[in-house]
């Protein structure tokens, strides 16, 4: 697929929420600062990385310690921003494809991808977009801190699974929409800690582990129990956790 320019009366009308944009489009540049405005995914990064690679060693039988334990399979990051997850995942053997709505992130994440000497297909666009163009499904599709940011998200999640292959996973991270969430990961995060731009997240935009659940069925996906993130502040370590109140991951299968 070409990369096509894209207006902003154009994105009103599909995913992208054209506010979202805006704010996203002032941080480009800021991508792999692991201090700057993008830390908390630079700190989550691994956590998120071991946790993709088991769900997709287990899925397609394969070793996980191989030294490319993910060869041959092709994989779909929605949302790519700067490339966090494509470049761990281009090295781990996948062929990965990374699609973003702003032209500044493909341009950050295809400049220090070739800096880093990686081959990535990376495409500035939407999803739906992706699913128009005809292009052949994937093995995998990460929907990783995204849909809190989109203006329709039943859509994004049918759009995504659309680009889900028979056999393959959807794999969806994002913050549940409850007080508590509101006060550590909003005014927390952004307010008091300054880990984030104040206004990354609006509350009402939050999401609901039974919504994505619903979605996800809706999609064709069957998903699993979502499972609780906790970050240790102190620490700035991530774990698994049956405390779904702030951060949560889903995967989902077809």
């Amino acid at each position: 697929m070409a990369h096509t320019e894209t207006t902003p009366d154009h994105i009103s009308s599909i995913s992208v929420d054209p506010r979202e944009m805006e704010s996203f489009a002032r941080m480009a540049a800021d991508w792999w600062n692991p201090s700057g405005k993008f830390k908390p995914l630079h700190v989550m990064n691994a956590f998120r990385i071991g946790f993709i690679k088991a769900e997709l060693c287990q899925q397609f039988h394969r070793d996980p310690d191989q030294d490319k334990p993910l060869k041959g399979l092709r994989i779909l990051d929605i949302g790519c921003g700067g490339g966090l997850l494509c470049e761990p995942l281009t090295r781990l053997g996948a062929s990965v494809t990374g699609v973003d709505a702003l032209e500044n992130n493909l341009k950050t994440a295809k400049t220090h991808a070739k800096q880093m000497g990686l081959e990535i297909d990376y495409r500035h666009g939407t999803i739906e977009q992706l699913v128009a163009s005809g292009k052949e499904p994937f093995d995998a599709v990460l929907n990783m801190e995204v849909i809190e940011h989109v203006a329709n998200p039943p859509d994004f999640i049918r759009d995504c699974g659309a680009m889900v292959r028979e056999g393959g996973l959807m794999i969806c991270s994002t913050i549940n929409r409850t007080l508590k969430a509101f006060a550590f990961a909003i005014i927390g995060a952004e307010y008091v800690l300054r880990w984030l731009p104040r206004g990354t997240h609006q509350y009402e935009k939050l999401v609901r582990p039974k919504e994505i659940q619903l979605w996800l069925k809706q999609a064709g996906l069957e998903p699993e129990p979502s499972i609780g993130m906790t970050l240790n502040p102190l620490t700035e370590n991530w774990s698994y956790s049956d405390d779904l109140s702030i951060n949560y991951v889903t995967v989902a299968r077809r």
